[in-house]
């Protein structure tokens, strides 16, 4: 594809989560509802521990299921879990599937993101699914990205000029690059202090 000869580091095309969006949202709101009764209260007698724990509950939600995202760019598929964003060269993949969670092998590893799944009936129902659909063609969306990425892993091969499995496509180098997402597990750990805190007052 022409514009994946472009910058190789911009964004081109992202893919919307299947779902956890709603639970994360509400999970987060409440959280923050019962953090601001709790300080609002706090003189009437509120548990300390209750804002803690709520505290804890929200950062966690919005860490395990608002955070993750997943995007290609014009040579990397791109994952950002809760933990790391995980960068894999296009070109280095050997398989992927979307079955409950997306998982994609690459460097003689697994790697998974939440981001895109189907339920466990449709995910033993669904067979692999390969080439040139659209969004358009009312198929779920699972499939299409399940499609999607199988074409761009497909041009970067070709590109790239090697097959999945081969010699060559283990030799590619930087086949994956990991970031530790220090943000949120620093937000968790501080969370965590401020409820063991709230416990031991």
């Amino acid at each position: 594809m022409a514009r994946l000869q472009d910058d190789p580091k911009a964004p081109v095309e992202r893919f919307h989560p299947t779902s956890g969006r709603v639970t994360g949202w509400m999970t987060v709101v409440m959280a923050a509802a019962v953090v601001v009764a709790g300080l609002a209260y706090l003189d009437a007698g509120f548990p300390r521990w209750v804002i803690g724990a709520a505290l804890l509950v929200g950062v966690a939600a919005w860490a395990a299921m608002l955070r993750p995202a997943l995007w290609v760019t014009g040579e990397h598929l791109v994952m950002r879990n809760l933990a790391e964003t995980v960068h894999i060269r296009l070109a280095a993949v050997e398989e992927l599937a979307v079955r409950q969670v997306l998982a994609v092998r690459a460097a003689d590893r697994r790697w998974v993101s939440t981001v895109i799944g189907r339920s466990w009936r449709k995910a033993i129902r669904t067979r692999p699914t390969s080439g040139g659909a659209t969004p358009q063609d009312g198929m779920p969306y699972a499939d299409f990205v399940e499609t999607r990425l199988h074409d761009l892993v497909d041009d970067a091969r070709t590109a790239a000029g090697v097959r999945p499995g081969s010699t060559e496509q283990l030799a590619l180098p930087d086949a994956v690059r990991r970031e530790p997402a220090w943000v949120p597990l620093g937000l968790m750990a501080a969370s965590a202090v401020v409820l063991l805190v709230t416990l031991l007052l």
